[in-house]
């Protein structure tokens, strides 16, 4: 890895707090570039549009998919942004170039009895995690919040009488998220009852809020995990991850009459256009709700 790709990489992890999987999304698909321009014999400041279009005519023509393309501008688009920015470069090159256009595909979201049945049958579990994985569950449920966030909530950060937590969000932009009174009581269980129990295992004290089983902070890994047993534990099969409570959390309040701008500034979302994705996820339950409801729809 050379010194700018690694420089690149450590500003996103430590100045703008991006999650570790991310980092690693971004070093593949800039790696990757490199590849090229060393195959091509071109140097890194000779790239201009026509460099970029080739490299997608490859990428195209081998199988990678317009979706992944459009990811991969997107990396290097910022990536040269941080050489113009850092005066190692005059221009960037991909602000010229635009990416493939690919099918708008909406996200997958759980209906309110999906999402009761979730809860209710997790509670009905009797092992020593219930209770810390039923907060996780309430957590990004009642306040949708990413996975990177919420492994890095601390005790501190948590106001359960309040009802409110403060999140670092990406760029290290902080925000306070509400969330209900049930929710606040399954947290106070949790930080009560289960949370002493899983810190013992480990001797150096934890100032997270939620703890793996060895009593070592969460990662965004093995929420992943943890999530996935759940499902098991369940017999629930609902494609659980912390993206579909986050989803489903932002739609719910959309169909409820939430204002876009509230649910934005609740997402962290710097701008109102990754928002307004939810609005045509709304559209879309409900043609299929009239679609399958109207006696003549289908005539």
């Amino acid at each position: 890895m050379n010194k700018q790709l690694a420089d690149f990489l450590f500003n996103l992890e430590t100045d703008r707090n991006y999650s570790p999987r991310t980092v690693e999304s971004y070093k593949r698909d800039i790696e990757k570039f490199y590849r090229f321009l060393l195959e091509e014999d071109i140097k890194a400041d000779d790239v201009d549009g026509i460099v970029i279009r080739n490299f997608l005519t490859k990428e195209l023509m081998s199988g990678v998919s317009k979706r992944s393309c459009k990811r991969r501008l997107s990396a290097l688009k910022h990536f040269y942004h941080y050489l113009q920015k850092s005066g190692q470069i005059d221009t960037n090159p991909f602000n010229y170039v635009t990416p493939p256009k690919i099918e708008k595909k909406y996200p997958h979201i759980l209906y309110s009895n999906q999402v009761e049945e979730l809860l209710s049958e997790n509670r009905k579990r009797t092992d020593h995690l219930k209770s810390r994985d039923q907060a996780i569950l309430e957590l990004l449920y009642y306040s949708g919040v990413r996975a990177s966030e919420l492994v890095n909530i601390k005790l501190g950060d948590i106001n359960t009488r309040s009802r409110v937590a403060r999140i670092l969000g990406k760029g290290n932009k902080e925000r306070i998220v509400p969330f209900t009174d049930s929710c606040a009581k399954t947290i106070e269980d949790y930080i009560k009852k289960s949370r002493p129990l899983l810190a013992s295992k480990n001797e150096q004290i934890s100032i997270y809020l939620f703890l793996n089983d060895k009593g070592q902070q969460l990662t965004t890994r093995g929420l992943e995990y943890i999530l996935k047993n759940i499902e098991e534990k369940t017999g629930l099969n609902l494609g659980l991850h912390a993206h579909l409570l986050r989803h489903t959390f932002a739609t719910h309040l959309l169909e409820n009459g939430a204002d876009l701008r509230v649910i934005q500034e609740l997402l962290g979302h710097e701008s109102i256009n990754a928002t307004q994705v939810y609005t045509h996820v709304t559209e879309e339950g409900m043609k299929k709700e009239y679609l399958s409801a109207h006696p003549r729809a289908k005539k």
